[in-house]
């Protein structure tokens, strides 16, 4: 086979798989859009600043006029039924696909690109579609963690998922998303997800088996998590349907993967959550 004709096939692989995480992503964040919509969200153009309009934490959230308007959509704050838990898990799942999913775009070229030559050369790899399969998966298994965590403090009336935790939880929730940034073990999954090639070489190259390719999205959707899971935790305090929070996180994920100086970008954001948590809880 020529030189042109790979790259031209190349060309359109990496075009089919951009092509693809574009619809995927875009479906997600439809479906995140037209619930929250329905769950009463405020507008974007109105979002305030984490802990300016929060109820005070003795006040149940329970008789707050927004909750009327997503009665049908989220569950009552005084105990959740099988159907509840499974809506909240669907809805944890679906976002993180649309939050994530633009993020390993890179990997996901990355290894159509190198499948395609190894198909070339007789020896050919799982789908890309296993690898992603395989990244996704990890981030649903985090999804079932934070539908329990949201749950949990539901319970305790604590949180309603439009207007987030108290201020003063949410201070403390911010500080400690702002340490985690600093950490090296931040540095260290960080690193991973900036360098996708570095990790596949890392983790045993490339998977020609289905099980395999997923096993390794896997891998590199657990290093993803360690990235990533402080940032999310500020939903929490922001209000988890928050769309534009939701979007301004996962802005900053994919910023914080392409920018060389990644590192960097993550403690100036850790500096400002520190500081934006102790404001709220002094």
């Amino acid at each position: 086979m020529s030189t042109s004709r790979l790259e031209l096939i190349l060309r359109r692989d990496r075009a089919v798989v951009l092509g693809a995480i574009v619809a995927v992503a875009a479906l997600a964040w439809a479906y995140v859009i037209w619930l929250a919509a329905n769950m009463g969200a405020p507008p974007p153009a109105g979002a305030e600043m984490p802990g300016m309009s929060m109820p005070s934490m003795d006040m149940p959230k329970m008789d707050m006029p927004a909750m009327d308007m997503g009665a049908t959509l989220a569950p009552a704050l005084n105990g959740w039924s099988v159907g509840d838990f499974a809506f909240m898990f669907a809805m944890w799942a679906i976002m993180m696909v649309g939050m994530m999913l633009p993020s390993v775009a890179p990997m996901l070229l990355i290894y159509a690109g190198v499948a395609r030559q190894a198909g070339s050369r007789g020896k050919p790899f799982a789908a890309t579609a296993w690898f992603a399969s395989g990244y996704l998966l990890a981030w649903t298994a985090f999804s079932m963690l934070a539908t329990a965590a949201q749950w949990a403090v539901e319970r305790a009336l604590l949180l309603t998922p439009m207007t987030g935790i108290g201020t003063r939880l949410g201070g403390i929730v911010l500080i400690a998303a702002g340490v985690y940034q600093c950490t090296p073990l931040k540095d260290v999954c960080l690193s991973a997800c900036q360098s996708p090639l570095q990790f596949i070489m890392r983790h045993g190259g490339f998977r020609p088996n289905p099980l395999g390719a997923m096993n390794l999205g896997a891998e590199h959707g657990i290093y993803c998590i360690g990235c990533c899971w402080a940032l999310m935790a500020i939903l929490f305090v922001v209000g988890i349907m928050n769309l534009l929070w939701v979007a301004a996180i996962a802005a900053f994920i994919l910023l914080e993967k392409l920018v060389v100086p990644g590192r960097l970008l993550s403690r100036a954001a850790g500096a400002v959550l520190i500081v934006t948590g102790a404001w709220m809880l002094f």
